[in-house]
Order: C-alpha cells, then sequence, then structure tokens
C-alpha cells in the first residue's frame, strides 16, 4: 500500500527533527508538509527532499490546520500518513504498511508509539496509541484541549509495528510549547467532565507530584537512568504550568468576588 500513501506533516521550527523523519519516508512519491512559519532551518531542509511539496499557512488551531493539510493540498492517494515532525517511522513499519491490502474493509490503523529522549528509547511512556494511517474521507478532525481528535467513520484495525517518538528540540522551546498548550487544556477543564485525571488537574499540586512518581517507579522509568529522569521531570513541569493556570484562575476569580464593588449615584 505504499504508492498509494501520502504522508502528510506540520511544521513549525523543527529544523531538529524534520531531517530525520524525512530521511525514513524516501518510499513515499509525495510527501505534504504543512509549515506555520518556521524561522529556523526548517524550510531550508525541506527543500533538501524533492519528493516534498511545502505548504504554508498560518496556525490558528490543530484542527483547522490538519483540514488544511489533507483537505487542500491535492493529495491524489487514497490514504494519508499522518505523522508529527518528531514521528520516526521504523524499517518495520514500512515493511507492515507494504504488505496491507489498500481495498481491506478498514477505513483507519492505530498504532502503537515507542518514545525516546535524544535517541534513547525509553522503556514506556505515558504517549497514548493514536490513528494516524487513515482513508480519505472517511474521518473528521477536531480541537480536543491543546490537541485535536481523529473521528473515523467505519472499521479501525491495528498495526503491530510501532513509530519512535523523539523531540530533539531545546527545552527553552519545550517550555513555550507547553505554555500554549496548557492554556488549551485549561479552557477544557472549563466544561464539564469527570474522572481520575481531571480531578487531580482541578486540584493542584497532586497531578505534578503524581505524574513524576507514576513516570519515575510505575511507569519504571527510573530504569532508564538520565532520560527516564527528563521525562518525568518533563511531564510534571507541564503539569505544574496547568496548575499554576489553575491556582491563578481560581485566585483572580476570588479576588474578583471579594473587591468593593464600584460606587454608583442614584
Amino acid at each position: 500500500m505504499l504508492e498509494q500513501t501520502t504522508p502528510v506533516l506540520l511544521t513549525f521550527n523543527e529544523d531538529q527533527n524534520i531531517r530525520r523523519t524525512l530521511s525514513r519516508l524516501g518510499w513515499a512519491k509525495d510527501i505534504v508538509v504543512v509549515d506555520s512559519g518556521s524561522t529556523d532551518g526548517t524550510l531550508a531542509i525541506l527543500a533538501e527532499f524533492p519528493n516534498v511539496r511545502v505548504f504554508k499557512r498560518s496556525f490558528d488551531t490543530h484542527a483547522k490546520q490538519w483540514r488544511y493539510a489533507v483537505e487542500e493540498t491535492q493529495i491524489v492517494s487514497e490514504w494519508i500518513l499522518r505523522l508529527d515532525a518528531d514521528y520516526q517511522v521504523s524499517d518495520g513499519l514500512v515493511a507492515e504498511l507494504a504488505r496491507l491490502n489498500p481495498n481491506a474493509a478498514v477505513n483507519a490503523y492505530r498504532i502503537a508509539f515507542d518514545y525516546a529522549i535524544f535517541s534513547h528509547k525509553l522503556l514506556s511512556s505515558l504517549y497514548p496509541p493514536n490513528t494516524i494511517l487513515l482513508r480519505k474521507g472517511c474521518f473528521t478532525v477536531s480541537d480536543r484541549g491543546h490537541t485535536e481528535a481523529w473521528t473515523v467513520t467505519g472499521p479501525v484495525a491495528v498495526l503491530s509495528a510501532r513509530v519512535t517518538h523523539d523531540d530533539w528540540k531545546p527545552t527553552k522551546l519545550w517550555l513555550t510549547g507547553q505554555a500554549r498548550y496548557m492554556q488549551r487544556e485549561l479552557d477544557l477543564l472549563s466544561l464539564p467532565g469527570s474522572g481520575l485525571r481531571r480531578g487531580l488537574r482541578l486540584r493542584p499540586p497532586l497531578m505534578p507530584i503524581a505524574v513524576f512518581l507514576y513516570c519515575l517507579f510505575g511507569k519504571g522509568l527510573i530504569l532508564n537512568g538520565l532520560a527516564g529522569i527528563f521525562y518525568a521531570l518533563q511531564r510534571m513541569v507541564a503539569e505544574a504550568v496547568l496548575s499554576l493556570m489553575v491556582l491563578e484562575r481560581k485566585l483572580r476569580d476570588r479576588a474578583a468576588r471579594s473587591s468593593p464593588k464600584p460606587f454608583q449615584e442614584h
């Protein structure tokens, strides 16, 4: 099915990742990249790959960016392989894709992930399986929290190979991204809902502490040494940013309720 599959990626300042990702996609005749205004070396690297078509669109939301990428870039293949710029497609996955029947009664395939820190593969992570291989016209994309949700119409199968998430961007850029992402997660928390994760997030500082300990000891990442500690701290810091936002909202609401009302003449 390789000849009927188009990889699609979104980029923004991904010069630390994009060459490694594209180097694993040499089998693709056509690769679509939608860039949202990179100011580093991303566009120069993209120009090195003759099978890449680059489109530029200012970012508003993930769902709108992805809808543009898959609906308005003249993709002619029946299938799309949606990838983040830090996803490393394995040789095993390429071989599995080659064996798939494009006419099978399946409209999407779900895949699990390995997680790496600067190419050091972790024993496990919190990164969930996701649907990344989809038949055109058989899905919808909507915003959810800091990312997007893909809803497939029809059967979804599971691939046995895995993709490796391996982000090399510097921490200062990662922190900037977390501020944006967690603002969207805060908006999601404003909606009705339930569940343990939501409950912990609404009661700072429970979630940052819980996720750090769970990653190190519950997921066994203490055995990964520095890479495991790095990942656990990343997850803790991300949740700490959200905790600060939750506390800020509560404190602002309390201050607004207790502040004197302006005097009005009658």
